[in-house]
């Protein structure tokens, strides 16, 4: 929770991450070469995961192109395994880049998967500003982490 309390580091929490050891704790599903993906610890929706290049910059036009690569094949791989375990309908799938676009860590750019289900929006988030997610980020990690063990 330091990350929170401590913007300086809440803006560095992507490149600080990796050097955790505590995969399950920090909620990291899988390490790659270039990327990794973790769980986002304020999800939109259950099963809401973000692929992080190790490499720090602002904007895609910034990325080696075997980060994109292995970006593009991660996404592919996770939405395979959201959808098989988690039987959701859809994604929505992107990047806020730069402060303009709402990005909240705006010098590591990150790619969200967010995982959808066909009338996912209910009165909750219309009415009450809050958004009811059902299952505990533990638990979800637990139901996911054997499938990104086999990517």
């Amino acid at each position: 929770m330091e990350y929170i309390k401590n913007k300086d580091a809440s803006q560095k929490i992507f490149s600080s991450k990796p050097n955790e050891t505590e995969d399950k704790e920090n909620l990291i599903l899988y390490r790659g070469e270039f990327c990794y993906i973790i769980m986002n610890y304020y999800p939109y929706n259950n099963g809401h995961l973000m692929i992080v290049p190790y490499e720090e910059s602002d904007s895609v036009e910034n990325l080696a192109d075997k980060t994109l690569t292995e970006i593009m094949r991660l996404t592919k791989k996770t939405m395979k395994i959201l959808r098989e375990n988690l039987q959701c309908h859809g994604f929505n799938f992107g990047a806020n880049i730069g402060k303009g676009s709402g990005a909240s860590i705006e010098g590591h750019l990150h790619f969200h998967i967010v995982p959808r289900w066909t009338s996912d929006t209910s009165f909750m988030p219309v009415v009450g500003s809050t958004k009811v997610v059902a299952q505990g980020l533990h638990d979800t990690y637990d139901q996911l982490k054997p499938f990104f063990e086999e990517i």
